[in-house]
């Protein structure tokens, strides 16, 4: 199209830039202020993540599995790290390496990570601790302002570091936590001890992986450099990683130590070259050796460093040294690697035990012949395990494979299913039946406990006994099969009834109903139990239940029973002229009446029937006793409080009255109610009779309960009171009135109650107030003591003379002050307590003059143990006895070395060896019996040592986590337990103490030991392991939603399922752990629900991709509804698979008709997505390419080139330049949306 002269001009006319039109700005230089410019603060992520390693030889919950589903709530592991996380407010995710140690992730605030990380290590990591000795003058560089120091040093190292006190002097500082942890804590104290001391210190910039060579072999360099320069060299541990070495010391031999370091590290960096081979993670460790010294002994030998990864999935070692030694280090590193070799031997494993012999005997044979090879069994596996040197290792194989050869030929095993229920039957009384098969078979027969809920039994033995006891088992099976057991509930009180005298009734009731095989089975009279048992053929069972509980019903129906107290006089006339009377009411009530016999004094007759029968000859009997009879009944008031004192002791007064009185019927309301009506019932005469002497005996009790207050002093209720009581006793026996002094309780503590008679309680105030009035009459009285017993007297701050003043009113006993020679003792109260008080001291001179002294020799090593703590056995044994007992004091180091000494020769003379030390004398003084008693107490004190054997590998289960347990058990016993250092490996227990307390500690470890072994062999059981290969595609089903449906396998099963690993080679195989019969059962289990899956239809649906979002609905609310609507499973599709296919498995109809609604929902929702798109496409702005050859008669205006506008506008409804939140969409290659840089010329 030609152009108009118009518009050739104006696409030839300049158009100015926007950069030219629209300069950017010149920076000017600024004047500096005196005020400092404002500066916008770092924005600083508030959380952070933190992951470390816990090695499996550090784990304090070894026995853990982490990897099994739906109990993870039920670990001790798992509920600490729900604590910390609740705690700290932060979350917590642990796994499981391949070599079975532990990597935590901990995701949260900064300084709550810390604190968690240090938590998790402090209970999830077994803890050591070391003692640092740092100057006391730097201890406050290390706890910083306020502690905060130390504080961030415990988050940053996962430790718990101890710092003495000022005032305790001592300059050690504990340092507790992991190995690692311990070693980095243990790093920073240094440096900052270092700093602070007044010496030269230099932190050298040199690499970590340059460390070695610089320390040389075993610290060889860096220790001469040491001796050499007497500078101090802190060279990070390799677990940090640190790129650095600290020196500190004299500031000359600083620097001839850094000048020598740097030149090593120099020449180092210069020559080394590297060489990374692949070996074997499970082979690292040989490389590395004892604490290294595989990895020292190459650097000795070839000058080459050996880099070893930490991290489990790595298996690159690198070798880092000169070019011409790296050739013989890595010899050295295969020849590591592969001095210890792996080697299976096939072995069933059930026949594990039989290869591991009697205690252990064939296994131990082969390690003795080869001790450096281990051998290791495995619960479950069907292969044994040899590891060791290669030559060793063949051999021992060789050996393992002949043994189970000849298993195998002579041993057979096999399982029987019978029902856990017959299993009781199939032991027999006290194993009776089971003992039988087993000794007529000689097989081993294994019947699973009530507990494991198995039905399998396991036969192992020779063959043809194997198949004899199978039979045999199988036969007893069958029999019980057809037989049934039911319980029926009959009142224990008809149970005599229906068996009978000598199980006759029970034999008739056979018979009669032909039940000669059900065996019916009553409990024991002591147990009190109503429930019956009934057993045999199952229509059998069934009519004896009937027969039964038609019995009970009838017996309940006919028993109930009922009383009638008619005078004992009138029994004749019930019974009537032989028996027509009585027999004439049964026959016409169809009841049983019982009467007492002729000598019984009971004057009641019981009646037993029908409820209605009962109650007619009830009235019946009573007719004819009012016949004969002037029956009356009258009722008296008595006031309720009396009614116990007037029934008497077990009713025994009430009893003698009704007696007395003909044998009335006197009816009190019943106990515990505030009536007061008592009914008197018999013929008038007696009746009279009874009420009189009730109306006596009570207006009696209500006389008997007079009261009366006195008053006296608190101190003088002692005397009152006597020794033992005697004085109140002889108050009481004389007035016969009962005196009762108040309690700690009662606010007055001056009024005492006397309770009785009137003059009872009269007479016996007035020989209160004349004991009083003589304790008002103050005197004083003189006796003589022999002054050698004055210091029993006032010993320990005169407590026997504060004991006679409280015993005796208050008197004041007054003994000659120290020094005075004189005999004279002077008490001061009244009359009464003067006297007790002076026949009292005279009680204890007489004592004191019968005392003897008794020596009692025990070694002065042992006289501590048998003071016991703060001298507690010497008191109790002094308080028990009445004695006094002296130790003697602890010799000098001279006198006992020279205590033996005779005529300048040690130990020479007869008499030096007979007679005892000095220092071993107890001195014992009391009453000759006395003493020797607590002689006897003392010398069972002296403490002895007994050894008791507890295996080695159980001896730390006996210490306790921190000596916890060893602890508490000595506490318990009050011994000494003393246990062998680990290295020893001895088995001897050495426990000290008192005879009796070390044979109950003694009893106490056996104990302990039986039940360690026991929970060891449960264990064992419980580590059975079996496999189960099944499809992955149906691992998801068999695990449930949120592992729903694992965890019920889990809990029916008790056992532990452990599925497939990503990284695994086989992603099919599926593990199951515990005992034997519950893991095949669960392993079945499996298969079952496999096996359902298998024969489900799989119907494949093709739906736009595009509205899959709407059909899985939020949180997947509509598929799984639409799941639960036609009980179908409904597979998304996923990464690789065709992303408009999904998949349905179920019932085939089920199947159809889901899709068939997937489709239906597809027409509804992909027309939505359709308008939805055009919609997008109608609003999106047109684009420069849409203009591009559109003619535009419209006069632009000004224009400008390469303006902001022209550029390339974002697209809002695109999710490319849009994305959602949380979706990946590939990067863009568009230019930034704006102004342009200005370009640098």
């Amino acid at each position: 199209m030609a152009q108009t002269p118009e518009s050739s001009a104006e696409a030839n006319a300049y158009t100015p830039t926007y950069d030219e039109i629209f300069p950017e700005l010149v920076p000017t230089s600024r004047v500096p202020s005196q005020w400092p410019a404002k500066t916008n603060p770092k924005i600083k992520s508030s959380t952070c993540t933190q992951v470390f390693t816990v090695p499996l030889e550090e784990r304090r919950f070894k026995e853990i599995n982490e990897h099994s589903f739906g109990d993870e709530s039920q670990t001790e592991q798992a509920k600490i790290c729900k604590e910390i996380m609740q705690r700290n407010g932060v979350s917590i995710e642990v796994s499981l390496a391949k070599d079975q140690s532990l990597t935590v992730v901990i995701h949260g605030k900064d300084q709550m990570v810390m604190k968690a990380r240090r938590e998790i290590m402090a209970k999830l990591q077994t803890q050591a601790n070391i003692t640092l000795r740092i100057p006391r003058e730097h201890h406050r560089f290390l706890l910083g302002p306020k502690g905060k120091r130390l504080h961030q040093l415990e988050l940053d190292t996962a430790t718990k570091i101890t710092i003495p006190r000022p005032d305790e002097n001592q300059d050690a500082i504990r340092i507790t936590g992991t190995k690692e942890g311990i070693e980095r804590a243990k790093h920073e104290i240094q440096i900052i001890s270092d700093e602070q001391a007044k010496l030269a210190f230099e932190r050298l910039p040199v690499s970590y992986i340059y460390h070695p060579f610089i320390c040389g072999p075993n610290n060889s360099y860096i220790d001469k450099l040491r001796s050499e320069t007497g500078a101090k060299i802190n060279v990070p541990p390799p677990v940090i990683m640190k790129d650095e070495i600290v020196l500190s010391g004299e500031k000359e031999g600083v620097m001839k130590c850094k000048d020598a370091i740097m030149k090593i590290y120099q020449e180092k960096k210069r020559k080394c070259q590297t060489v990374s081979v692949e070996v074997r993670k499970s082979q690292h460790k040989y490389i590395i050796g004892p604490r290294g010294s595989g990895i020292q002994e190459i650097l000795e030998k070839t000058g080459v460093s050996v880099e070893v990864p930490n991290q489990d999935n790595v298996e690159t070692i690198t070798l880092r040294g000169e070019q011409d030694k790296l050739g013989p280090a890595l010899t050295m590193v295969y020849r590591k690697a592969n001095s210890v070799i792996f080697s299976e031997v096939q072995a069933p494993a059930w026949l594990h035990r039989y290869v591991i012999g009697k205690k252990g005997e064939n296994v131990r044979k082969i390690t003795s012949e080869f001790p450096k090879v281990h051998i290791e069994f495995t619960e479950g596996q069907d292969k044994i395990q040899v590891e060791g040197p290669p030559e060793e290792v063949n051999e021992a194989v060789t050996e393992l494979e002949k043994i189970v050869k000849n298993l195998k030929k002579t041993m057979d095993f096999s399982e029987v299913a019978i029902n856990q229920k017959f299993h009781k039957h199939i032991i027999g009384k006290a194993g009776q039946n089971i003992t039988r098969i087993k000794n007529e078979t000689g097989c081993a027969i294994k019947i699973p406990s009530d507990a494991e809920n198995s039905d399998i039994i396991r036969i192992e033995g020779d063959p043809a006994g194997v198949k004899q006891a199978k039979r045999e088992l199988e036969e007893m099976a069958s029999r019980m099969e057809n037989e049934k057991t039911r319980d029926v509930i009959i009142e224990q009180r008809f149970h005599r009834t229906i068996i009978g005298a000598r199980g006759e009734k029970i034999k008739e009731i056979k018979d009669k109903h032909n039940l000669y095989d059900v065996q019916i089975t009553f409990p024991d009279q002591g147990k009190k139990s109503d429930v019956v048992t009934l057993r045999g053929p199952k229509a059998d069972v069934d009519r004896s239940y009937k027969v039964l509980q038609n019995l009970q019903q009838e017996m309940a129906v006919s028993s109930y029973q009922a009383s009638v107290h008619i005078f004992k006089d009138f029994h004749k006339n019930i019974i009537g002229k032989g028996g027509a009377n009585i027999r004439k009411i049964r026959e016409e009530t169809d009841t049983k009446i019982d009467l007492p016999s002729e000598n019984s004094e009971s004057d009641v007759i019981v009646i037993t029937g029908k409820k209605e029968n009962v109650e007619q000859a009830k009235r019946k009997i009573e007719d004819i006793q009012k016949e004969l009879a002037n029956i009356k009944e009258v009722s008296l008031d008595i006031p309720h409080k009396l009614h116990n004192s007037i029934i008497g002791a077990k009713g025994r007064l009430i009893r003698s009255i009704m007696e007395e009185c003909g044998d009335v019927i006197i009816r009190f309301p019943p106990e515990g109610t505030t009536q007061d009506k008592v009914i008197i019932r018999g013929p008038k005469n007696d009746v009279e009779n009874a009420k009189r002497q009730l109306l006596e005996l009570a207006n009696e009790k209500q006389a008997s309960n007079f009261t009366a207050e006195i008053r006296a002093k608190a101190e003088y209720h002692r005397f009152l009171i006597g020794r033992a009581g005697s004085n109140i006793r002889k108050v009481r026996e004389k007035t016969g009135a009962r005196v009762i002094f108040p309690g700690t309780e009662d606010s007055d503590q001056e009024v005492i109650t006397i309770i009785g008679k009137q003059e009872s309680v009269e007479q016996a105030k007035k020989e209160l107030e004349v004991l009083i009035k003589n304790l008002d009459n103050i005197v004083e009285s003189e006796m003589h003591v022999d002054p050698k017993h004055h210091r029993y007297f006032v010993a320990r701050r005169g407590e026997v003379l504060r004991q006679i003043a409280d015993e005796y009113g208050g008197v004041t006993v007054s003994f000659p002050r120290s020094g005075v020679k004189s005999d004279k003792v002077t008490i001061k109260g009244s009359k009464d307590c003067v006297e007790g008080a002076k026949k009292r001291i005279q009680e204890i001179v007489d004592d004191l003059e019968a005392q003897v002294t008794v020596e009692c020799v025990i070694p002065q090593q042992y006289h501590r143990t048998v003071m016991g703590r703060n001298g507690a056995n010497v008191q109790e044994i002094t308080k028990t006895y009445e004695v006094g007992i002296k130790f003697p004091d602890r010799p000098s180091q001279e006198n006992q070395t020279n205590g033996n000494m005779v005529n300048g020769v040690e130990g020479e003379g007869d008499q030096a060896d007979k007679s005892p030390k000095k220092s071993d004398v107890i001195i014992i003084t009391g009453k000759p019996e006395n003493c020797e008693n607590a002689k006897e107490a003392l010398l069972e004190l002296v403490p002895v040592t007994e050894e008791i054997k507890i295996p080695f590998d159980m001896h730390r289960f006996i210490i306790g986590a921190q000596g916890k347990d060893v602890r508490a058990m000595m506490r318990q016993y009050e011994v000494n337990i003393s246990i062998p250092p680990s290295e020893d490996k001895n088995d001897t227990v050495k426990v000290t103490g008192p005879p009796s307390h070390v044979r109950k500690a003694l009893k106490g470890l056996e104990d302990k030991v039986n039940k360690l072994e026991a929970e060891a062999e449960d264990r064992a059981l419980k580590s059975y392991q079996t496999s189960v290969e099944v499809d992955e595609e149906y691992h998801p089903k068999i695990i449930g939603r949120r592992g729903a449906n694992v965890k019920i396998l889990r809990d029916d099963f008790k056992v532990n399922i452990q599925f497939p690993r990503k990284d695994d080679e086989n992603q099919r195989l599926i593990t199951i752990t515990g005992y034997e019969n519950d893991a095949e059962a669960a392993k079945e289990e499996i298969l079952k629900i496999v096996r359902g899956y298998e024969e489900q239809t799989t119907v494949e649906c093709e739906i736009d991709q595009r509205i899959h979002p709407r059909i899985i609905g939020q949180k997947g609310r509509n598929i799984r509804r639409i799941m639960d609507q036609y009980k179908v499973d409904i597979r998304m599709p996923r990464a690789n698979d065709n992303p408009d296919i999904i998949v349905i498995s179920g019932d085939e109809d089920a199947c159809y008709d889901c899709k068939d609604h997937l489709l239906n929902l597809q027409e509804e929702y992909l027309q939505d997505v359709i308008d939805r798109e055009m919609l997008q496409e109608l609003t999106r702005p047109p684009t420069k390419y849409q203009n591009e050859n559109k003619r535009d008669d419209i006069n632009k205006g000004f224009v400008v080139a390469n303006a902001p506008w022209d550029k390339h506008i974002p697209d809002t409804a695109s999710t490319e330049e849009f994305p959602s939140f949380g979706a990946v969409v590939a990067p863009k290659a568009n230019t930034a949306w704006g102004p342009l840089r200005p370009s640098k010329r």
